[in-house]
């Protein structure tokens, strides 16, 4: 699914540099995701957090009953008018008054026509929720296991702190806040989530725009800082070939992972080796 600040781009970048141990994998703020989907299901206790509580009763619908949700959505128009009817219920907060699976109906409907996921304006592509259902059902199946919070980021921080605990955090970025519907999201709360972190004694792996700010937020001893470039889709149409500049925020070693494979290959060719003495 689409999402504003969604990480489909550096997803494979960013678990080339997930630790090799942990044992309970929490995924901040979670939006659409593109990590938890694209990690592969494991041994790790899993938990989806957002505090969009729109979007958090939509995947939990996913996960209790897809049927139930994509019946909901069997008969939805790719209409304007259907859009802006949406639109202003959303900007009322009358969606939490919907039972949940009419709510999630209408939320998915209303990021399905909206254009690049902003909620705020009508895509005008035509698109055929039909075609989502397959995806629908394969989010059913991954989220089977997965724990689905709705919690302040603070609040969940603090409650899976632990050594064993790898924490993957996606926050609005940095004076973009205002894309996120739903959350506000100032510099005082970038530097509660950097207090929050560096309080829990976990390992974590935070993703950012690059930009002086957050760079002097995150000036503390023992944190790395890795700049990461990726494609910028919203400035193809009129800048082809634009990049967009990014920060990979850790206190552990990202590049275990990616050396931990390159001794194991070495390894394997040292033992064929001595085969042939």
């Amino acid at each position: 699914m689409s999402w504003v600040g969604g990480k489909k781009a550096l997803r494979d970048e960013i678990l080339r540099r997930f630790p090799m141990e942990y044992q309970t994998y929490v995924e901040v703020f979670g939006g659409a995701g593109w990590v938890l989907f694209h990690k592969e299901p494991g041994r790790d206790k899993e938990i989806y957090n957002d505090y969009n509580s729109n979007l958090v009763n939509l995947y939990r619908c996913v996960r209790g009953n897809s049927g139930k949700l994509k019946k909901k959505l069997t008969y939805v128009l790719n209409s304007r008018e259907d859009f802006e009817w949406l639109t202003a219920l959303h900007r009322k907060g009358i969606f939490p008054r919907f039972r949940n699976y009419d709510r999630a109906a209408k939320f998915y409907q209303m990021i399905r026509l909206s254009y690049a996921s902003n909620l705020g304006s009508f895509g005008a592509m035509a698109h055929s929720v039909w075609k989502d259902f397959p995806q629908i059902d394969m989010a059913a199946r991954r989220l089977q296991t997965v724990v689905i919070e709705n919690q302040d980021f603070e609040v969940l921080i603090k409650h899976y702190a632990s050594p064993k605990t790898f924490f993957y955090c996606d926050p609005p970025y940095y004076a973009t806040e205002g894309y996120y519907k739903d959350v506000g999201f100032g510099k005082a709360d970038h530097i509660r989530l950097r207090d929050a972190l560096l309080r829990s004694g976990s390992q974590f792996l935070v993703s950012y725009n690059d930009c002086p700010e957050i760079r002097e937020i995150w000036a503390v001893p023992g944190i790395q800082i890795e700049s990461i470039s990726r494609l910028n889709n919203m400035a193809q149409k009129t800048d082809p070939g634009a990049m967009y500049d990014e920060v990979l925020i850790s206190n552990y070693d990202t590049s275990e992972r990616s050396r931990s494979g390159q001794m194991t290959l070495w390894d394997d060719w040292e033992e064929d080796d001595n085969a042939g003495d």
